[in-house]
Order: structure tokens, then C-alpha cells, then sequence
């Protein structure tokens, strides 16, 4: 027969049963004995085979060929790894297999080879199989039809809870946390007497979860939530201790959260105490032997340990959070569990167990006392029967016979006519008559059981306070009510140190040690032949670099974030700690030690608009990326960023073609950063603004560079001073046969160091440049140079850690870098 069926139905037809099948018997355990399908599989073939707590080893191969062969038909490795976890101690709370050999680590090792291990079922096993024999739960044939095996464990005790699982289905996952035996038992007995109990009564005995490798449970919140809708989060802190010895302090790890590797976790710590992320980390050692886990931590003697402790709670798997999803099979759909409803779940199973039990019990008994009864009727007539017996033909006769005489039933005649004649002594008689009356008093209490509610319950509640007994456990987790914020100082972990920072247009940068520049002998720092150097200067390592590109975006980072190089080397560009789009390019920088509220920015794009914003709107929460600072059009850029301490201030604008204006900085109204701005100067055609500097008054002189190098001293107050926008008037003479732009706008005293390099490093002081009038044109102390670089010192706004050298050395140099 053919069946025609368009691919879609096929798909969605196959899918449905693959997904089934996925749900219900591979990934999510059930939850009457809390155990995927896999784990029962290998625990009743254990149990079949006899490889139980009290009994000698077997070879793991053996194990799970007897699982492939008879229930599992999938591949060793995945039987085994089942395997091999149900023994882990640091994963399972109470391991339900004792295996001996090597069965991994916490550092995350491979088990041995299943040929080199041997296992048995652990003790408490036996509680989850214990009376599976007596008809206590449903059978299915396996896969082969040969054999049966159980659908569910008779489970003594609720190990979904208590063991905890995880598991991944097909659009299911559940993830759910070990928790405490006892805790959970006690909280069982409880929901059994008091079956609509609130979450807060069943909650002063299940505080949370129990990790098996300890550590601080945090969220008091996240476990009602969890306890009560069967999904919340928590977090997982290690344990520590702080010691100190005479040179140095020691963070001493004990407990580490659960699931967490431990070997990867000690080389994250010494992957930060290489790459120098904070300061005050000298070595890392994992000392953990068979006495117990120990991680050591060494910092320095006078290191904030809180402040290196928060980090590494907040960099590492030294604190992790932890989701609960508690979803489980209940009737062959996956349910979302609170933890009255995983409690109830195993309730219900565990009462269906013990009434199957009794009923087979009391069958079995009632047999037995009715067997007895015809032996202890015999006894009295026996030297009758023995002559009905000799006279009869054969043992059917025999049977027949002594039905019809004595109205013996088929069973009770089948036990006379095979019955010893050593039964007939007085003493077995007496024998026969205890028992009897001992299986009646038997009986009587199983027919209470399967009668009475109220019987049933107090035998639940008797075996479960049989195995709180049996398995003393004491919480491993502490639970801590609030989540505990991690506050980090990172600067407070920092050596402070003074370093240069240079960076370049491009965007590469680097922090570079006193040592090292000193040791430079007046070279520039490297930088690739296609790009220049914007700017450098003298910092501490607690400061912040902060830069801006001529796309109208700003961005910053720490000074001890920069990788650590010589003055020679190249640095690494900024993207390689933010986020910033490949046509970026530097145009200025600043060192900061705070974002003063009292500084302003401005902002200058090539074609003629302006803005003011408070420096303290360019701090984010976040800065991982670069920011927009000003509106910029595609075809626009921003050309220059000052800055103003005052509202005194003035502002002074040059453009390309040589004209040039002031006016307060209180004209430029003050806007946010996404904000483009208002127009600054007057254009004419095909000109655009040159350069923006911003000076506290007209009192100075200007030094007035152009784009081919030549320069001229000019008297601020020469510059026209007008209301914005205006055109401005010229401060140099243009010259047809000689035409060339202005470039750049220095505001120097006459004493200042004017620094550049042509072919070789020229200094001399900004009073040796020719003081001009504005209708003069330029001098050319170097001749005519086609391209140039005007590289300025960094300027360190409001940090105070500048020393007098420094000042001298460093912060008034404005340096020239000329390409012949």
C-alpha cells in the first residue's frame, strides 16, 4: 500500500513522536522516583544481577553490557557516563552507586575506562528499589520483548528533590538543585499530616537547596519563588577565609559553587594575576588534597582582600547564579513543579506503593493461612488421611479423596499429600498454630492498611523517619537571606603609578612606564607611517584617557585597563577594549581623574557648527563602546574638542582660508550630547573651519600654524571680537604664489617649549616665533614642508598629581612631527 502525504504532514508527524519520545523517556525524570529512564535502567539491572550495597564489586563493563543488552539499546559511552555520575559525590548528594577506581574529579577529569572500574548499588539504593518485587509498580516489556522491566521505582524516599537532576527535551528543560535528605523527609511527613499546608510551613524544613560541594546559597526570594512556581534564581557564592601571615594575606577558598570546574576556575584567577586586571594578586595555588578542597589565594599584605575578593566574585565562577526549573513527567507530561507539588507527586507514588505492597502481602498471607489451616485440621484426622492416602491409586486419588472425606479445599489437600511425616511430631503442630496465629494478627494489620487512610499514612510516615534515621545528613549550604551586592572599587586594587599615555589618530594606545620614555632619548612614540600621533602626556594609573573622534563620538577607559609596552612599541588600538566603527579617527584626548561638573566640552565640526556640553553627561554606566557627542552629518566631521573651566571663557575659531573670531563661551548654548548645535562662523565658499582653542581672556598671544609648517605669533586681542555667527577678519596674508592653510590654533605663553621634529628633534620657545600682525603672512623657520603632524601634550584636567617638572616637561609642549 502507498500512502501519499505531502513532506510538511510527514515531519511535523515524525517530529511529534521523535519529541514524545524524548520528553517521556530520555531527558526528563520522573517524578515519583525522580530518575530519567537511563538511571533506572542501570539501577534495576544492577539490582537484578545482584550487584547490591552488600555484596562484592562488579566490573563496570559488565554493568553496562547487562543495561545495552537488556533495557538500553544506545551507545556504552552514554551508559556509562550515566554511570559514572550516579557515583560522583560532588555532583550527586547521595550517590546511588558505589564505584571503585577512577571515577573523575572535580577538575572536571575523565572517569577510567569502564574495564578498569567496578561498582555496586550504595546502600541508600536499596531504598529506591526496595520491594519492587512484590507488584509495587507498573512493568513494560523491554525492547526486545524478552523481558520486562519496571516504568517507575517503588522509591522509599523523594530523590527527585533530594538528588536533583538536569536535563535537556525537546522544547523542555528542567534543572533541578540537590537538596537536604533529611530536610526534605521531614517536610514530606509533615505534607502527609497536614496535606494543605502553605509554602512558608513546608518551608521551615526545606530551607533551600544543599549543595553537595557546599558554598553560601543567597536569595531568599529566588527559593520562594522557585518552592513556589517551580522556576526562580539564586545565587551561589564560595566559601572563603582571610588569613594573614607576616608578609602577605591569603584568600582561602573552601567551597566552591556547584557544577563549577574546579581547575578551570583557579586558572581564570591566575589568568587575571597574569594580564595584571588589578593589582595586588602575587600567586594562585590549588592545594586541595584528600582532606578536602583548598584554593590559596595570595595578595599582597596591604591589599583592599575585600576589594580583590568582590572582583573575583564578579570576574569568576567564585559566585555564579543558579536557575531553578523544576519540570519533571507526572502521568507522561512534562509539569512545571512547585515543591508542594513535587512533594504530593511523591506522596501519591509512595501510597500506591505501599497498597500495592499490602495487597500483594495480604494475599500472599491469607494463602499461607489458609494452607495452615487444613495442616492444623489434618493433624487431628491424620491417621484417617494417611489410610485414605494408602488406599488411594496416586496423588491426584489421594487429593480427590480427602476433598470428599474432610471438604478440603484443592490447595489446602495439595499441601497435606506432600507435607513430611516429621510435621507430625508435637512440636511442629505447635509450630503450625504460631504461625498461624501470628499471620492472622498479619492480616488484620495489612486489611487496616488497605482500609484505613489513616493507617496507610502512619506507615508512610514510620518508613520515611526509617530512612531520615538511617541517613544522618547535615546541610553542606548555608543560606543567606539578601543576595549580597558586589561592590567593586577597581581603583582602590590599583597600584598608583605615574605613567605616558600617547595615542594616536588611528586609535592605537598604550601605557607606557617613566622608565621606559625616559630611557627614549627624545624619540616619538612608534606609530605605523600612515598614521600620526594625536597626543601624549603624563598620568596616574587611576585616571581615565578620554578621547574623541571625528565621527562626533566620544569614549574612555581607565588608564590601567591599557596594555603595558615600551615607548617603541606600537600599543594596541582601541578596539580592542571598546566597540567603535572602523572610520573613527582620534582628534583629541584628555586625562581625567574625575568628570567635573564644572568643565565644559565644546565641540567644532569642518563645517562651521558648534556645541556645549557638561563634562559630567559624558559618563555612563556602561562604557563599552564609543558614544555619539555631537550630531555629525555624513559629509561633515568634527575637527576640534576644548575645553572650558569658566564661563568667562572665550572661544576662538580659525578657518582654513585664514579668518578668525572670538566671543564668550556663554554664546554657545549648552545642550546634550545627541544634540548637532548651533552655526559658529560665517563661512565663505569652500572654506572650513581649522581649529578651536578655548583661553580665559585676549590678554595672550597666539601661535598660528599652517598646513605647510610655517608660523607666525599673533596678539589674541588682534582676533575680531564679535557676537556669534560672524565672519570674522583674516590673521594671516594669503599669498597666491604661495598658497597654504591654517591648520592649527596654539594659545602660548612666551616661555612655553614649542617641540617638533624635522628630520631631527628641534626645541625652542614659543617667543623665538615672529610676532606678527594679522595682514603679514607666515615665517618658515624650516622651509616648506608638504606634510606635517601637530601632536599636543595631554592635558590632565583636575587631577592635581602633576609635579613641577611635569608641568615644565610635559604639559606645556605642544610638539611638531615633520615629514620631509
Amino acid at each position: 500500500m502507498i500512502l501519499k502525504n505531502s513532506l510538511e504532514d510527514i515531519m511535523a508527524d515524525r517530529f511529534a513522536r521523535y519529541s514524545k519520545y524524548i520528553i517521556q523517556e530520555r531527558a526528563l525524570p520522573d517524578a515519583r522516583d525522580g530518575l530519567k529512564p537511563v538511571q533506572r535502567r542501570i539501577l534495576y539491572a544492577m539490582y537484578e544481577s545482584g550487584n547490591t550495597y552488600n555484596k562484592p564489586y562488579h566490573k563496570s563493563a559488565k554493568t553496562v553490557g547487562n543495561v545495552i543488552g537488556n533495557y538500553h539499546p544506545h551507545g556504552d559511552s552514554s551508559v556509562y557516563d550515566a554511570m559514572v555520575r550516579l557515583s560522583q559525590p560532588w555532583k550527586i548528594a547521595n550517590p546511588l552507586i558505589d564505584m571503585q577506581g577512577n571515577n573523575g574529579s572535580i577538575d572536571d577529569d575523565p572517569a577510567a575506562a569502564m574495564r578498569y572500574t567496578e561498582a555496586r548499588l550504595s546502600k541508600i539504593s536499596n531504598y529506591l528499589l526496595q520491594d519492587i518485587e512484590k507488584d509495587t509498580v507498573e512493568w513494560a516489556p523491554n525492547f526486545s520483548d524478552e523481558k520486562m522491566e519496571p516504568t517507575v521505582l517503588p522509591a522509599r524516599y523523594p530523590n527527585l528533590l533530594v538528588n536533583g537532576i538536569t536535563g535537556i527535551a525537546a522544547g523542555y528543560a528542567t534543572n533541578i538543585p540537590p537538596h537536604n535528605l533529611n530536610e526534605v523527609i521531614k517536610a514530606t511527613i509533615y505534607r502527609i499530616k497536614h496535606p494543605g499546608c502553605s509554602l512558608d510551613e513546608l518551608m521551615n524544613f526545606v530551607k533551600g537547596p544543599d549543595f553537595p560541594t557546599g558554598g553560601i546559597v543567597m536569595g531568599i526570594d529566588g527559593i520562594r519563588q522557585a518552592f513556589e512556581t517551580g522556576r526562580g534564581k539564586v545565587m551561589i557564592r564560595s566559601k572563603v577565609d582571610i588569613e594573614e601571615t607576616r608578609t602577605i594575606k591569603q584568600i582561602i577558598v573552601k567551597e566552591i559553587p556547584y557544577e563549577v570546574i574546579k581547575s578551570q576556575l583557579v586558572k581564570k584567577i591566575d589568568d587575571i594575576r597574569l594580564n595584571k586586571k588589578i593589582d595586588g594578586i602575587l600567586d594562585v595555588r590549588d592545594e586541595s588534597d584528600r582532606t578536602g578542597l583548598r584554593i590559596v589565594i595570595d595578595i599582597k599584605k596591604d591589599s583592599a582582600h575585600q576589594q580583590i575578593l568582590n572582583y573575583l566574585y564578579k570576574n569568576t565562577d567564585l559566585q555564579i547564579s543558579y536557575n531553578y526549573n523544576v519540570i519533571a513527567i507526572v502521568n507522561k507530561a512534562p509539569v512545571q513543579m512547585s515543591l508542594a507539588m513535587a512533594l504530593d507527586a511523591f506522596i501519591a507514588h509512595r501510597e500506591d506503593v505501599v497498597l500495592r505492597r499490602s495487597r500483594y502481602d495480604l494475599n500472599a498471607k491469607q494463602k499461607r493461612a489458609h494452607i495452615l489451616e487444613g495442616l492444623i485440621k489434618a493433624v487431628s484426622v491424620m491417621d484417617e488421611i494417611i489410610a485414605i492416602i494408602r488406599k488411594s491409586k496416586d496423588k491426584q486419588d489421594a487429593k480427590v479423596n480427602l476433598i470428599e472425606r474432610f471438604q478440603f479445599t484443592q490447595e489446602q489437600a495439595e499441601a497435606i499429600v506432600v507435607m513430611r511425616l516429621y510435621r507430625l511430631t508435637n512440636t511442629d503442630v505447635k509450630e503450625l498454630k504460631s504461625e498461624y496465629k501470628i499471620l492472622k494478627e498479619e492480616i488484620k494489620q495489612l486489611e487496616a492498611i488497605v482500609s484505613n487512610k489513616d493507617v496507610l499514612d502512619a506507615l508512610l510516615i514510620k518508613e520515611l523517619e526509617e530512612v531520615n534515621q538511617e541517613f544522618v545528613t547535615p546541610r553542606l549550604s548555608t543560606v543567606v537571606d539578601q543576595v549580597e551586592e558586589i561592590v567593586i572599587d577597581e581603583k582602590a586594587m590599583i597600584a598608583n603609578e605615574q605613567v605616558i599615555v600617547p595615542i594616536t589618530r588611528d586609535g592605537y594606545v598604550k601605557r607606557v612606564s617613566m622608565r621606559s620614555y625616559n630611557a627614549s632619548n627624545d624619540v616619538l612614540s612608534m606609530h605605523k607611517d600612515s598614521d600620526k600621533l594625536v597626543t601624549y602626556g603624563s598620568a596616574s594609573t587611576l585616571d581615565t584617557l578620554l578621547f574623541f573622534t571625528n565621527r562626533g563620538t566620544y569614549g574612555y577607559l581607565s588608564v590601567y585597563q591599557l596594555e603595558e609596552a615600551k615607548w617603541k612599541d606600537l600599543g594596541s588600538h582601541l578596539s580592542s577594549y571598546i566597540k567603535m566603527d572602523a572610520g573613527e579617527k582620534i582628534i583629541q584626548a584628555y586625562l581625567l581623574s574625575s568628570f567635573d561638573e564644572s568643565v565644559e566640552v565644546l565641540c567644532a565640526s569642518r563645517f562651521g557648527m558648534i556645541k556645549r556640553t557638561n563634562l559630567k553627561e559624558l559618563q555612563v554606566s556602561r562604557s563599552n563602546k564609543t558614544m555619539v557627542c555631537m550630531k555629525i552629518g555624513s559629509l561633515d566631521e568634527m575637527v576640534s574638542v576644548a575645553l572650558s573651566y569658566s564661563p568667562d571663557d572665550v572661544v576662538i575659531l580659525s578657518s582654513e582660508q585664514g579668518f578668525a573670531l572670538s566671543y564668550p563661551v556663554d554664546q554657545v548654548p549648552q545642550v546634550s550630547c545627541r544634540s548637532k548645535g548651533v552655526k559658529a562662523i560665517n563661512l565663505v565658499k569652500d572654506d572650513h573651519v581649522a581649529d578651536m582653542i578655548v583661553v580665559s581672556n585676549l590678554d595672550g598671544q597666539l601661535v598660528v600654524v599652517s598646513d605647510t609648517a610655517q608660523m607666525k605669533r599673533i596678539k589674541a586681542s588682534d582676533i575680531a571680537q564679535v557676537k556669534r555667527p560672524a565672519k570674522g577678519n583674516r590673521i594671516c596674508k594669503l599669498v597666491k604664489s604661495n598658497p597654504v592653510k591654517i591648520d592649527r590654533l596654539l594659545s602660548k605663553q612666551l616661555n612655553d617649549v614649542i617641540e617638533f621634529q624635522h628630520d631631527e628633534l628641534v626645541r625652542f620657545a614659543a617667543k623665538e616665533v615672529s610676532l606678527m600682525s594679522c595682514d603679514s603672512t607666515f615665517s618658515s623657520p624650516f622651509g616648506k614642508v608638504e606634510e606635517f603632524e601637530i601632536p599636543s601634550s595631554l592635558e590632565m584636567i583636575h587631577s592635581g598629581s602633576w609635579s613641577n617638572t611635569d608641568k615644565e616637561e610635559i604639559e606645556q609642549v605642544s610638539l611638531f612631527e615633520v615629514e620631509a
